[in-house]
């Protein structure tokens, strides 16, 4: 029950229709009878700052970020802590004395499936479609399995290049190999690891590919094909890469991770894990499959 006395919680993106975020918080915030509440707050990349001023006033006290925003929002923080400092990217802001301090569990969010598979990642060198702000975390999250060299593709010459050269004096440099995307044939047959990182594929287009048909044809049976996207479930690409007999993994275990790791956060208490992952697997049916329906 929302009462004047409920403190506010949100997500923060572009489009933000799709998000699973409300449903797994919510769900988390009402079985601990918790005085919460998470909302979605569509917010275009030009309103961003008038964004945060608002969230002052009303007295938010955390929230969500995801695309377009992961990056974005950096300069508009008053502090950042080591783990999005070294991303580069914020996915989680909480409310201190002082102002808003972004961190970032993208990281943690996307090695946890991995983690559970018998696989030695330390001889795996992953490749990574995009060079935005997820696909830095997933760069982070690549090393920390132990894995030496992390391959990202870019389509654009100027910000890929910009890619590698924000990642000068890191521990990460020495992992990091950029390529163009017409490079993507050669590699991509010898990975082990293919993580999308782009938006191609993302609800409402759920007709598209990060890669042409020709590429896919290239990924070889038992590799891990990972998409960070969880809206449609699965993706066109996660469908094709089965096809191929890949091993599929969707975005929706990172997402029920890192918001797990925020909310603990921001309530400052342990949050029930699989009522969240119960909730957005729920969501995720078919409509007509869905309890209660």
């Amino acid at each position: 029950m929302i009462k004047g006395t409920t403190k506010i919680l949100g997500v923060v993106g572009y489009p933000i229709v799709h998000s699973l975020s409300p449903v797994m918080h919510n769900a988390a915030i009402e079985h601990l009878g918790a005085d919460y509440v998470y909302v979605p707050f569509s917010v275009e990349p030009e309103n961003l700052a008038a964004a945060l001023r608002g969230f002052e006033a009303i007295d938010v006290q955390g929230f969500s970020v995801t695309i377009p925003h992961k990056q974005a929002i950096i300069p508009l923080l008053t502090e950042i802590t080591a783990e999005a400092r070294l991303s580069g990217a914020v996915n989680a802001v909480s409310r201190t004395g002082n102002g808003w301090k972004g961190t970032n569990y993208d990281s943690f969010g996307f090695v946890a499936p991995l983690k559970e598979m018998k696989e030695d990642w330390n001889g795996i060198a992953p490749v990574i479609l995009g060079n935005g702000g997820a696909a830095r975390s997933v760069l982070v999250g690549c090393r920390s399995l132990g894995c030496r060299e992390v391959h990202v593709f870019g389509r654009n010459p100027r910000k890929l290049t910009e890619f590698a050269d924000s990642w000068k004096n890191t521990p990460v440099h020495d992992v990091l190999r950029v390529h163009a995307w017409n490079e993507l044939v050669e590699l991509i047959s010898g990975t082990r690891l293919i993580v999308n990182a782009t938006p191609m594929g993302m609800y409402p287009r759920g007709d598209q590919l990060p890669v042409t048909e020709d590429v896919i044809g290239h990924i070889q049976p038992g590799t891990v094909v990972y998409d960070l996207i969880y809206v449609p479930r699965p993706t066109l690409f996660l469908n094709k890469a089965r096809e191929r007999g890949a091993v599929i993994v969707d975005g929706l275990e990172m997402l029920v991770q890192q918001g797990a790791k925020a909310l603990e956060i921001w309530l400052g208490r342990d949050v029930p894990v699989d009522v969240m992952r119960d909730a957005c697997l729920e969501q995720s049916k078919p409509a007509g499959s869905r309890s209660g329906t």
